[in-house]
């Protein structure tokens, strides 16, 4: 295949600065991937799903340096310190010291385990991140969240650690799942809806193209994405202020996601669903008129998401709401919309409009 590679990004954090590579074929770029790890060790952690398809080829990118592998069972009801645990053992029978380096290759479960454990062994390894899917590629491998779920709680214990690089090959798409495609567009939709009114509008213009794998508007809408996270992370790295906006529909997704069982919803799917309902909510607080929930509506169906939220009760909800990181003082803080492409973080609304929410949208009652 091929190289085709894009510009390159870079994540501004003084001494922790990185480059995000996007590109078809930077698997095959003999060396890319080794000049990105100083060390001579390297542990590459993937899982079921992904080894078999592109473990070889990420071995062949590290030729001469000792590389062993760890695979991790498949899926986000994985992701607990138990399997944690596991990176660990790797890391301690291969006698890898603080200068190995530990590798994501998979998705954001995979990137969110890998990436905890580099920052917790020996007190912190490097590591990089390989996404292979497109919501990985879009958001979590980049930024330095790192962490694993609680069954109290979706991402509650985990750590801030940032890649040396991100190497985002669009191809690895190819081979992806429509369910996780789709997913993946949830979170590229959530940066137009946040930030950017006219990416917002390029999406909804390309929404078939990027269902159909076109690689052309893939690129267009992983750099664009990329681009954003970037711009936010730079300027709050530890989530303290406008890193929060990227948490659109995620308070109520992780309740989703909690409730339901990790698994039967994606998370891509639990954020779509959750940015409906911050839409919504906008809607019952004046900030947005019923054209522009029903607009947010229309391009999520498009891309193929869920727009009915499983009835797991408002008060169940709100329960698992209350354990959401954004959380201060016993408020829930939420990430709603002033208007489409300018996001807020507020726990000033009134409590009735969350209630009503909460209860149109998880008790089956429509208002």
């Amino acid at each position: 295949m091929s190289v085709t590679a894009l510009p390159e990004l870079r994540i501004d954090l003084g001494e922790r600065s990185y480059p995000i590579l996007i590109g078809t074929g930077l698997l095959d770029d003999a060396g890319l991937l080794a000049g990105h790890v100083p060390g001579r060790d390297v542990l590459i952690v993937t899982n079921e799903t992904v080894g078999p398809l592109y473990l070889a080829r990420v071995e062949q990118g590290l030729a001469g340096k000792r590389v062993r592998s760890v695979t991790l069972p498949d899926g986000e009801r994985h992701k607990t310190l138990s399997v944690l645990g596991r990176v660990f053992d790797a890391l301690v029978e291969a006698r890898f010291n603080r200068d190995a380096c530990v590798i994501a290759l998979g998705g954001g479960v995979v990137g969110d385990l890998a990436g905890f454990a580099a920052a917790c062994y020996q007190r912190g390894v490097d590591f990089v991140q390989v996404p292979t899917t497109l919501l990985a590629q879009v958001d979590s491998s980049v930024g330095g969240k790192t962490g694993v779920n609680h069954p109290g709680g979706k991402n509650l214990i985990g750590a801030f650690h940032q890649p040396r690089a991100v190497l985002a090959d669009l191809g690895t798409l190819r081979t992806l799942p429509p369910r996780e495609l789709r997913a993946g567009l949830a979170e590229v939709i959530k940066y137009g809806l946040v930030t950017d009114a006219g990416f917002l509008a390029w999406i909804e213009s390309h929404v078939q193209q990027l269902l159909a794998l076109d690689m052309e508007a893939l690129a267009i809408a992983m750099r664009r994405s990329c681009e954003i996270k970037a711009r936010i992370v730079a300027s709050d790295e530890r989530e303290q202020g406008a890193r929060a906006l990227l948490n659109l529909g995620h308070t109520f997704g992780h309740a989703i996601e909690n409730a339901s069982g990790y698994g039967e919803w994606l998370h891509g799917e639990a954020v779509a669903m959750g940015m409906l309902l911050a839409a919504d909510m906008s809607r019952r607080l004046g900030y947005l008129a019923t054209e522009d929930v029903d607009r947010v509506r229309d391009v999520l169906r498009r891309a193929g998401l869920p727009l009915a939220a499983p009835p797991i009760g408002a008060a169940k909800a709100l329960e698992l709401m209350g354990m959401d990181k954004k959380v201060l003082a016993g408020r829930i803080r939420l990430v709603l919309l002033r208007q489409l492409g300018e996001g807020i973080v507020t726990g000033d609304y009134p409590a009735v409009a969350l209630e009503e929410t909460l209860q149109a949208h998880f008790e089956g009652a429509r208002s």
